[in-house]
């Protein structure tokens, strides 16, 4: 990050100076508005450290300008006690924050950090929205139902209501929630999740609120809580159902007077943020249980819009296969074009995914490491899904009545590879020879038939696989162990 440092005291230049490089910053300086101005219209310097009064200028006049002219750089404003009242006017012309002297340059350090914090989610923000922006572009839902969530989205994005987001984990609540903010007017500004589940009890009043410095035991310094993060922007809070009673009452008062009280402080701020909530809690039958409140319910589903699972969107699923292994093909930078066989094709349309979409785009990204010469094969997938997708195998006792020509063929496959091993003393790669095949294969193929349930022991006595010499099948089973 880049400062200036803006005061006409070279002693007090110097300090501040001396203590951005030590910590690791870029430091430039500048003894006049006049020289500021020519600095910061350059439009490189990230924060700006500004003292209030100056010799040839208004700190706050200063900012004032380089706000109207659209350059995005942050300033904390140095001040004395007796100009307390400029330095509020100056976080109305839009100054990120202010120090008094005589001031710690340790506090002067913190409250630099938090801007660098700050801005680094930005960045990150920009950074996703400018690749969400290009995945949607290349990405239609199929099903009605995901047409009509992302119609609602569009028409909620634009307003400042609170909405709630439900639906099984694993179906996408977190990019609808981005996608509604990227949407709104407070696009500009910071999107700021959190999983409320993940913040220990004790620490939820300080995570939402912040905190003032010496406000409880390691409270070594302040803290800006989410609330104030988000500010202009949108809060997202993930997993609300996990939020205890107290948590919830104190919420309820925040969304309600847009009103915050860091821990240990006497003083309330105001806050002005946008709340998207989500859940694959029943929150409805919380309320009837006792332990969700009925009043911040009925405030956060101001406008409610539920995500159905992927198996009741089969459309959706052969349209998530093609968009999930073309962004990991691409993500890794892989030669050619990575496709799907059509069994494995078959299985992934045909399971049942409780995980949703996350766990559709777990499975193809762990596939497209795995898969050889650009195609994804059965021995590319977890056997829970190969188990999910056998069809007709009745397996120890031969083929069943009904059973697909490809059940057949494979079984048929597997009798002749294991035979092969078998009359070569559990020699996979002279196997591999004899059959004409790579050794990798051979492996692949045993994998692929272990997954339906077709192992060697379980075709011992058929005809494909009977072996010549009563000792074979044990030196198979030992060269396999």
């Amino acid at each position: 990050m880049h400062i200036l440092v803006i005061d006409d005291e070279r002693a007090v230049r110097q300090i501040l100076i001396d203590a951005c490089r030590r910590a690791g910053y870029s430091v430039d300086e500048a003894s006049s508005c006049t020289d500021a101005a020519a600095k910061l219209v350059r439009g490189d310097v990230d924060l700006a450290l500004c003292d209030i009064k100056m010799n040839d200028g208004n700190g706050v006049d200063l900012v004032r300008s380089i706000r109207e002219s659209g350059i995005d750089t942050n300033f904390i404003m140095v001040t004395a006690f007796a100009s307390m009242e400029t330095a509020v006017e100056a976080l109305r012309a839009g100054a990120s924050d202010y120090i008094i002297k005589p001031f710690n340059t340790e506090e002067v350090l913190h409250r630099v950090q938090q801007i660098a914090a700050l801005r680094g989610l930005r960045d990150e923000n920009l950074v996703l929205k400018r690749i969400a922006r290009r995945e949607r572009a290349r990405f239609r839902f199929m099903s009605d139902s995901m047409q009509a969530v992302e119609r609602l989205a569009g028409k909620v994005a634009p307003t400042d209501s609170t909405v709630l987001i439900t639906g099984e984990s694993g179906t996408g609540k977190g990019v609808l929630a981005r996608l509604i903010h990227e949407q709104s007017r407070r696009a500009e500004h910071l999107f700021v999740p959190v999983n409320c589940s993940a913040i220990p009890e004790n620490l939820l009043e300080s995570e939402f609120f912040g905190h003032v410095k010496g406000a409880f035991t390691g409270a070594d310094k302040a803290r800006k809580g989410l609330f104030l993060q988000a500010d202009q922007g949108t809060l997202f809070l993930d997993e609300i159902g996990e939020l205890t009673m107290p948590m919830q009452t104190k919420l309820l008062h925040a969304i309600e007077e847009k009103e915050i009280r860091p821990v240990g402080s006497e003083q309330g701020r105001r806050v002005d943020c946008r709340i998207v909530a989500a859940t694959n809690r029943d929150l409805q039958e919380m309320v009837r249980e006792g332990t969700f409140r009925e009043d911040l319910y009925f405030r956060l589903s101001m406008f409610h819009i539920h995500i159905p699972p992927l198996r009741e969107r089969h459309e959706d699923i052969k349209a998530l296969i093609e968009f999930i292994v073309m962004r990991a093909q691409e993500q890794r930078g892989l030669p050619g074009r990575i496709s799907l066989d059509e069994e494995s094709e078959r299985v992934l349309l045909d399971y049942a995914w409780p995980g949703n979409v996350r766990q559709i785009e777990n499975v193809l990204n762990r596939a497209c490491i795995l898969a050889e010469d650009d195609c994804i094969t059965l021995a590319d997938l977890p056997p829970e899904l190969l188990r999910s997708g056998t069809r007709g195998i009745k397996h120890g006792t031969g083929i069943a009545d009904g059973a697909s020509l490809r059940d057949q063929l494979r079984e048929y496959e597997a009798g002749l590879i294991y035979r092969m091993i078998g009359e070569t003393g559990g020699d996979r790669r002279a196997a591999a020879q004899r059959l004409g095949i790579g050794l990798s294969s051979l492996y692949r193929k045993i994998e692929e038939f272990e997954a339906f349930g077709l192992t060697r022991n379980s075709m011992v006595g058929r005809e494909s696989i009977r072996d010549n010499s009563p000792d074979q099948g044990r030196k198979y089973e030992s060269s396999r162990n």
